[in-house]
């Protein structure tokens, strides 16, 4: 009788022990897999824009020598660790976005008098001489927001364009009208002013014009402007822009369009275009810049 109750005795603490080994394994997987999912965390905290830079060039408030940096196809994809480029384009990695900063500088690009970090589209990589017309057309759709903006001694914010189409004239047309470059009217300047979207386009004067004179700067005019009336402030917005034969549609957050069909649309099939995205900052007050945010941009042909 005593063997028997020796025995179970044996038997309780055998099982006792092993119970609590078990229990610790348990709490030790436990807090591997804690400090494991920790980890991860962390991992998913670093977020990548949603950006293709293969056919882009981007243009910078910097100067190389007398002109502004410029970085094309394949080097812009080493904008990450480029230390001429970090100050004016970089990754947010907490949001997920490619941030594009600008303020005045010597650095700014013919006819214009302000400095920009821009995007300017390549249809075939590190190549300029490659671009679309309205009748190929185009989309371009980017998520953006204003990171941030300096304000004026009115108190009022700085102006900025965040999207444009640009004009260009082949060579061709280039010796026709006797220009010394390829340069011609932006199509499209899409505006962020005091936190709502404006769209400005190019008019023509003169109905009758010739092709010829179609191709100077001087046929055309700026239109009166056009004012989405969401206010987009700070906030995440997407904008859409949509090129077809004669027509152009721009998108502000699935919900406002704004449609131009009509004979400068039209006239306007003369050019060939590209698309520009980014900061070109429009003011040249002393220690002024401007922050652009981009999550998202995509263009389709």
């Amino acid at each position: 009788m005593y063997q028997k109750i020796k025995i179970l005795s044996l038997l309780v603490l055998i099982s006792a022990f092993s119970f609590n080994c078990q229990a610790q394994n348990e709490v030790v997987k436990t807090k591997t897999k804690t400090k494991k999912s920790k980890k991860d965390k962390n991992r998913k905290k670093v977020k990548l824009p949603e950006i293709d830079l293969t056919h882009w060039k981007l243009t910078t408030p910097a100067l190389k020598g007398n002109k502004p940096l410029e970085v094309e196809y394949p080097e812009i994809l080493d904008y990450g660790t480029n230390e001429e480029l970090i100050p004016h384009m970089y990754n947010d990695s907490v949001r997920g976005a490619l941030v594009f900063h600008a303020s005045p500088t010597k650095s700014t690009t013919r006819n214009t008098k302000y400095s920009r970090s821009e995007l300017r589209e390549q249809m075939v990589s590190g190549n300029n001489n490659v671009n679309w017309t309205f009748k190929q057309g185009g989309t371009m759709k980017g998520k953006l927001a204003i990171d941030e903006i300096t304000r004026d001694k009115k108190g009022k914010y700085h102006k900025v364009i965040i999207m444009q189409i640009h004009g260009r004239l082949t060579n061709e047309q280039r010796d026709l009208i006797g220009e010394d470059d390829n340069n011609a009217p932006p199509m499209l300047k899409i505006y962020w002013k005091e936190g709502k979207i404006r769209v400005k386009t190019k008019i023509l004067k003169n109905f009758n014009a010739t092709q010829e004179q179609l191709l100077h700067d001087g046929a055309w005019g700026d239109d009166e402007g056009f004012t989405f009336k969401e206010e987009v402030g700070f906030k995440k917005f997407t904008l859409e822009v949509k090129v077809s034969d004669g027509k152009m549609v721009i998108v502000l957050n699935n919900n406002e369009f704004k449609v131009y069909e009509n004979m400068h649309m039209k006239k306007w099939g003369v050019f060939e275009n590209y698309f520009k995205a980014g900061n070109y900052f429009q003011t040249r007050d002393e220690g002024a810049f401007a922050k652009v945010r981009y999550y998202s941009l995509e263009v389709r042909h």
